[in-house]
């Protein structure tokens, strides 16, 4: 909305600043940061009084996790608000992949707040259908792919300009790379602060690569492919490390809010979708391979439980396995946020080693 305002001023005098892409992506972050922290404290009371009994806690979990029970749930909703006022303030509105992005967001987020609602409301795990779940998430990602694709390449880290021609099975390809970012980071959001901050790490990881994405003398000097007006990406990832630094504000633990269904399937959805778009799906499952950790811990726990009848993990996702083992919830928190330092790095790395 400002960006198209100085537009129609010319850019002149204190409007030019909106011109930057970077000024426009530190205002996004500030500006997102801001009104977390501005709603969270009556919106949390909001939630408490609605919710009543919060999210429902597993019996079967670890059994400090019981002192949670009355925590409220949906606060990925003042992510989602956060992160989309400030979107529509700071970014370019004509831009194709602001409203791919956005049909993520509020697409998934929706899902998640219809899945965090059955639940509460009926006080049960089980929520919405995972059959119904995935026919949605897989429409709302089939639309952004529509939305962004320009060509079917899957590109390959680390050397330059080399891909694989998917041709139409790409569609697919980059619709599973969406819906399963989103359920991955929804599986690592089991403890306090667990999933935020991976996903605020891997958002400015993100914000890097979009910016030089969108940029043809960086991309062609990087040897990474050039996507036009994809910069504009790096200002959407900003806005999500502001409100994800607000939210964790409240998610430090002791949590006086859970993200719920609703924030981690939005944020995890948004950075699929963001991948997608500058053509870096493989270095997403770098940067982001906390959540795929988590994701194949489930995976491989059900498969072999299914057909041995054994666990190969104590309890699955991954993170519950290391709680299990003696680790203090906190240790478990901090010791996954370096990890997702190191493979931020690394995936930032394969920007170079070509």
């Amino acid at each position: 909305m400002l960006y198209i305002l100085a537009q129609w001023l010319h850019f002149e005098g204190l409007t030019n600043l909106v011109r930057y892409q970077s000024f426009r992506s530190g205002a996004a972050l500030l500006t997102a940061l801001a009104i977390g922290l501005l709603i969270g404290p009556r919106f949390i009371d909001m939630l408490r009084l609605r919710q009543g009994k919060g999210q429902p806690i597993r019996a079967d979990g670890p059994q400090s996790h019981l002192a949670k029970r009355g925590t409220p749930t949906m606060g990925g909703l003042m992510i989602v608000i956060a992160l989309s006022i400030a979107l529509l303030l700071w970014m370019d509105l004509s831009s194709r992949y602001v409203w791919a992005c956005l049909v993520v967001t509020l697409g998934f987020g929706l899902i998640g707040f219809l899945d965090d609602y059955d639940k509460v409301t009926k006080y049960a795990h089980k929520g919405v259908s995972a059959r119904l779940r995935l026919l949605g998430e897989f429409a709302v990602a089939g639309v952004a792919v529509a939305l962004v694709t320009t060509e079917t390449h899957l590109y390959v880290p680390v050397f330059s300009n080399l891909y694989v021609p998917m041709g139409p099975f790409y569609y697919l390809f980059a619709a599973f790379v969406i819906v399963g970012a989103g359920n991955a980071v929804n599986l690592t959001d089991g403890l306090d602060g667990l999933a935020i901050m991976p996903v605020i790490i891997a958002a400015g990881t993100f914000a890097i690569i979009a910016y030089l994405a969108g940029r043809a003398d960086y991309a062609h000097y990087l040897g990474i492919p050039h996507v036009p007006h994809a910069g504009e990406l790096a200002i959407f990832c900003a806005a999500v490390m502001g409100a994800g630094l607000a939210f964790l504000w409240f998610n430090a633990p002791p949590a006086a809010v859970f993200m719920g269904d609703t924030g981690s399937l939005a944020l995890g959805g948004t950075l699929g979708v963001i991948a997608v778009s500058v053509h870096h799906e493989i270095v997403l499952a770098i940067v982001g391979g906390l959540f795929v950790m988590e994701a194949v811990s489930v995976i491989v726990q059900v498969f072999v439980y299914k057909r041995t009848g054994k666990r190969v993990f104590r309890m699955a996702p991954i993170h519950h396995h290391f709680e299990q083992l003696g680790w203090q919830e906190s240790t478990v928190v901090i010791r996954f946020w370096i990890v997702s330092i190191v493979l931020a790095l690394l995936g930032l790395a394969t920007l170079k080693v070509r």
